[in-house]
């Protein structure tokens, strides 16, 4: 919203300028004082939050560290050569236990299943000092030609070649032999005695590193752009991580922003939908609309749905155009698609309307929560100089106003748990459960749009009242994810 923060005496007693939009508090006959009866409003723990879980920030050297340790217990239990030891790694997940135990009863199995070693070895006989390398048909010397356990045998410029190729491509631990239907994998050793290039020498060493990585089920690097920070938690599940270096929040599962409730394969499915009818949504996507009862056109400036016309003071949803004054009672209604119940027996055309008219009314409301979450970074930004406006006059510290900062970034918390309640709820297959669901998600709509609008007018809200409101919405938005959350 377009508002200033006016200034405030040390007892926080104050008053800020109006929005475009929405009046004061008193006229509205308390449209936002809804029943929390059923809520224990005791201030949430941290580890009461269902998405909480412990995990462990470490540099590409601490990995490399573990990687190495790893290694070093593998070759001096098994007496092999560090290289063998690392693929063993990478080939079965760094179960280091379960190498040593196979390696101890069936070695030969164990680098079979690990494509080391082929199950019948190839016997390639070079006649006299020279030979003719099956790729580049040139005569060669007779120690010119590499081979790796399979028997295959070429001249070592065309493995150099090959390999640079592959490494090129992206490729490093999954290079193969260039037999043809011959699996079998180049060792690191190998490569590096083959390989004439230092510079591709050591792309390979960072590539082979970051595949090790992502090998391993407890470790995930951060996908924020050139951060060099590796994730580590006791098991792969579906929780946030926000990592200190860049602040990009996102799935330790599967690495893509952060989504709950929706699950990992659901989000995909979600957002490669938005990709591909990105163009039939987009005149959805547009910033105005028009009043429900004069028409004038109307634009969003702030994150709230509740909207008044500045035109005919008329308030109303932003995302249903329907009277606020019934959102007290039936915001279950907005949040809510009606389906129609005998789409079944239309006619083809009519249930492929049917079907968009169902992805539209999940996409806006999908839509609505991103740009409303971008519009309350602006307010955010507002209030911060506000307070360093306020520090620099002497009116209060940073400790004084740091419950508005709280209350901010709270209501950006919620709002991000609302916007991912959409897709879930587009997913799911008619039933109780999905209006146990659509309920909650209701619940959680109207608090925080409540927040959103006592955050808008932080400065002339009661702040014992904005401190309720805070945990009244992060208890919807914690009772939502424990029933609704899954792993």
């Amino acid at each position: 919203m377009s508002e200033e923060m006016k200034s405030q005496d040390s007892d926080n007693d104050s008053e800020l300028e109006e929005s475009d939009h929405m009046d004061d508090d008193d006229d509205y006959g308390g449209y936002y004082d809804n029943d929390t009866g059923d809520l224990d409003i005791d201030k949430p723990k941290k580890s009461d939050d269902p998405e909480y879980f412990e995990y462990e920030l470490l540099e590409i050297e601490d990995v490399e560290r573990f990687l190495n340790e790893e290694v070093e217990v593998l070759h001096s239990t098994l007496q092999i050569q560090p290289g063998l030891a690392k693929m063993l790694l990478l080939a079965h997940g760094w179960r280091k236990d379960y190498i040593i135990d196979r390696c101890k009863k069936e070695p030969d199995r164990l680098l079979i299943d690990s494509r080391l070693m082929p199950e019948r070895k190839v016997t390639e006989q070079i006649f006299g000092n020279s030979a003719i390398c099956s790729v580049c048909l040139l005569r060669r010397p007779q120690d010119y030609f590499y081979s790796l356990s399979c028997g295959h045998s070429f001249c070592g410029e065309c493995w150099d070649e090959f390999c640079q190729v592959r490494i090129q491509q992206g490729v490093t631990t999954g290079i193969e032999c260039m037999a043809k239907d011959c699996n079998i994998l180049v060792p690191e050793d190998f490569l590096c005695s083959v390989m004439q290039k230092p510079e591709l020498r050591d792309r390979y060493s960072q590539l082979s590193f970051s595949d090790h990585v992502k090998s391993h089920p407890d470790l995930r690097f951060c996908p924020g752009a050139n951060c060099p920070i590796i994730v580590r938690a006791p098991v792969c599940k579906a929780k946030k991580v926000e990592c200190s270096r860049c602040k990009t929040t996102f799935c330790f599962k599967c690495g893509i922003e952060y989504h709950a409730p929706t699950d990992c394969d659901v989000i995909k499915k979600w957002l490669t939908k938005c990709a591909d009818d990105s163009e039939t949504a987009n005149y959805i996507s547009a910033h105005t609309k028009d009043c429900p009862k004069c028409h004038v056109c109307i634009e969003k400036n702030g994150g709230c749905n509740h909207m008044q016309c500045s035109k005919c003071k008329y308030d109303f949803c932003w995302m249903c155009l329907g009277d606020w004054k019934t959102h007290g009672s039936e915001y279950y209604e907005c949040s809510r698609y009606k389906e129609n119940p005998n789409i079944a027996n239309e006619s083809v055309h009519a249930q492929a309307r049917e079907a968009l008219k169902k992805y539209l009314f999940y996409f806006e409301r999908w839509e609505n929560h991103a740009k409303s979450l971008q519009l309350e970074e602006q307010t955010l930004h507002k209030i911060t100089s506000r307070i360093h406006e306020k520090v620099m006059n002497n009116t209060g510290t940073w400790i004084d106003w740091q419950y508005l900062l709280d209350a901010a970034h709270l209501l950006k918390k919620c709002r991000y748990t609302l916007q991912y309640t959409y897709p879930y709820a587009y997913y799911m297959e008619k039933s109780a459960r999905k209006q146990l669901f659509e309920y909650q998600q209701a619940q959680l709509e109207a608090e925080v749009e409540n927040l959103s609008w006592k955050v808008e007018r932080a400065e002339i809200t009661d702040r014992g009242d904005l401190e309720n409101q805070m945990d009244i919405a992060e208890k919807r938005r914690q009772t939502l994810l424990k029933d609704f959350l899954e792993f």
